[in-house]
Parts: structure tokens; sequence; C-alpha cells
């Protein structure tokens, strides 16, 4: 028998890094300094916050590269750029840098052009909130997934993996506490990449599998 699963719920705080770019040139250099926490959220953040800008570009380096700096090429690299590919940030950070600096090499002019805007970088702070909710077999969590709130699944599913020791989300982490029972759908549950969808579309995908599984 598997432990009880406590439903949490989460916001992610912006907070200034007091780090700016206004070139290419100054956005490689900065993304070397500013701390792992505003790597994350400007790739993650977008997913918990309004998004009205180019829903092709999932980052906001990309997007601000490709509407301030104009630069297709190095926008659509970028956007290609999947974080959950990287064991952490770090790596991340330095694929970041290479690419940019790649970029710049193969333009003389473009490592100076000043933006139309200014790229400011934010860090990413999350508040958890305890919804009161306790589940105790995952044919409950399937019945409330439906209902569950973006947060809380931003929260398990995604955040979840800076803190699950093999870097797993929580639902995967709390089956494999039902030993073999529920392998199947931890097997399903791996296959999901949630950085190329909206967090509606992971909340349906993910109840349709406990729905099928659980």
């Amino acid at each position: 028998m598997g432990e009880s699963f406590a439903i949490r719920d989460c916001a992610l705080i912006a907070i200034a890094t007091g780090q700016s770019a206004h070139t290419l040139i100054e956005l490689r250099d900065r993304l070397e300094i500013v701390p792992e926490s505003s790597i994350y959220y400007h790739f993650w953040g977008g997913l918990l916050r309004p998004r009205f800008d180019d829903p092709e570009y999932q980052n906001d380096f990309a997007v601000w590269v490709r509407h301030n700096i104009h630069d297709k090429t190095l926008a659509e690299r970028m956007a290609l750029v999947n974080p959950t590919d990287f064991s952490d940030m770090e790596m991340l950070r330095r694929e970041l840098v290479d690419m940019i600096e790649e970029r710049m090499d193969e333009s003389d002019s473009l490592p100076w052009i000043k933006a139309l805007n200014t790229f400011y970088f934010v860090r990413s702070q999350i508040v958890i909130f305890d919804t009161k909710k306790t589940l105790n077999l995952p044919e409950e969590l399937g019945a409330h997934l439906p209902h569950m709130s973006l947060g809380s699944i931003f929260y398990h599913f995604i955040d979840s993996r800076r803190r699950t020791p093999l870097g797993s989300d929580d639902f995967t982490h709390w089956l494999s506490s039902f030993g073999n029972e529920y392998i199947v759908l931890i097997e399903q549950l791996s296959s999901i990449d949630p950085y190329f969808i909206n967090l509606i579309e992971l909340r349906d995908e993910l109840a349709k599998m406990f729905k099928r599984n659980a």
C-alpha cells in the first residue's frame, strides 16, 4: 500500500535581478552570471502567467531575440531548446551561451544591434499552498485531476523534477510506492513532454492517462 498524496498548489513570484540586456553581447554576458532561478523563470514561467507573446516561441529569450533583435535564425534555434533535455540549469545556461556565441560568429553586425526593448532578467521564487486535499489511491487522483488547478499541475508534474531524488514528477514518485501495480501508467507518464504544451492540455492528457490505467 502506498503513502497518501497531499495536493499542493503554487505560484511563481517574479523578482527583479537588476540585470538587463540591450544587445546580444549583453544577453550572452548576463546569461553567464544570472542565478539559475532566472533561467528557470524565463523558460517555465510562461506556463503560469498570461502570455501575449508570439506563441511560436516558447521561452522569453527566443521571443526577445525575434521581436527586438529581429534575428529569426537565432530565435528559432532558441525556441527549439527544450529544458527537459538538460539535467540541470547550468547545462541549459551553457547551451544558451554557446548558441548565442555561435550565431554572433556568423555575423559581424549582429552582436551590436541595439534591441527595440530592453530584456530584463527576472528570477523566480515558488510559493507553495496547502490545498488540504489528501488522496489515498491512484483512482482518487484520477478522479480529481480534471478539477486540479493549473498551479497544482505545474507543482506536481513540472517543478517536482527539481525536488524528487530521481528527477521525476510527483505522480510517478507516488505511484512507485505501490510497487509494480501501476507500472504501465508510470511508463506512459514518462512519455509526456510538458514543455511544448500548455498546462490545460497537460492536465487533460494526465487525466486521460489516469482514467485509462488507474
